[in-house]
């Protein structure tokens, strides 16, 4: 049971794999499936779920961002919702809202990875990779080009949490099939930390929802 003064953490898989990395335990932190991102209502569905089943009136944290507005319309009764302002996860690797968006200025067609999303997401070089056995591939390869028109490059986020090299070949070997640039960037632990060192005040990049409130599509808009 959740305390006031404590607080449990609600994370998709790629945030769950900085955060155990970081030293949360396990029961402070409750890990949901990567492939709910693919159906935002169902994630929303499953997150209303989920809060609405942690007893006691300590924080709950969410481990995402607006994430296609599944984060919208989310309440508890008794608990204080503390959610990130942030459009997606990527921003909370790189430390804050604003890295994230100095970095798609530099190249809006960015395919960001880190270990997590390596781990747990359902990458396109996966599904390249199915479309060879199937059609061949020349034709692979001309429907994953139309699929990623818009992209440039794949960049591997270093977070420090991990040994680059545990992932590095992933990530170089999906920009090299996919004829993509690869490049590597710092990350930050930045964000990630205050979700686990912050007690009662939190600054403007995060999102404090009261019991009895629901969450706005304008609340992660502002700041």
């Amino acid at each position: 049971m959740l305390e006031n003064g404590s607080k449990r953490i609600i994370a998709c898989a790629t945030v769950a794999e900085e955060l155990r990395l970081m030293g949360v335990p396990e029961e402070d932190l409750l890990e949901l499936e990567f492939g709910l991102h693919v159906y935002p209502d169902k994630l929303r569905e499953t997150l209303q779920k989920e809060i609405d089943a942690i007893p006691g009136n300590g924080d709950i944290i969410l481990g995402y961002g607006l994430c296609s507005n599944a984060a919208v319309g989310l309440t508890s009764q008794n608990h204080r919702l503390i959610i990130p302002r942030v459009d997606d996860c990527i921003a909370l690797f790189l430390g804050s809202r604003k890295e994230h968006l100095t970095r798609l200025r530099e190249e809006p067609g960015t395919y960001f990875l880190t270990k997590g999303w390596i781990k747990a997401a359902e990458l396109p070089i996966n599904d390249y990779l199915r479309m060879v056995e199937k059609y061949g591939q020349e034709r692979a390869m001309r429907v994953t080009k139309a699929m990623l028109a818009n992209y440039k490059r794949v960049v591997l986020i270093n977070t420090g949490n991990y040994r680059l090299e545990e992932c590095r070949e992933a990530a170089r070997s999906m920009a090299d099939t996919l004829e993509l640039n690869y490049e590597e960037i710092p990350g930050s632990n930045r964000m990630l930390r205050m979700m686990l060192e912050v007690n009662g005040e939190w600054n403007s990049e995060y999102i404090v929802v009261e019991p009895g409130e629901e969450t706005t599509l304008a609340m992660f808009l502002q700041g």
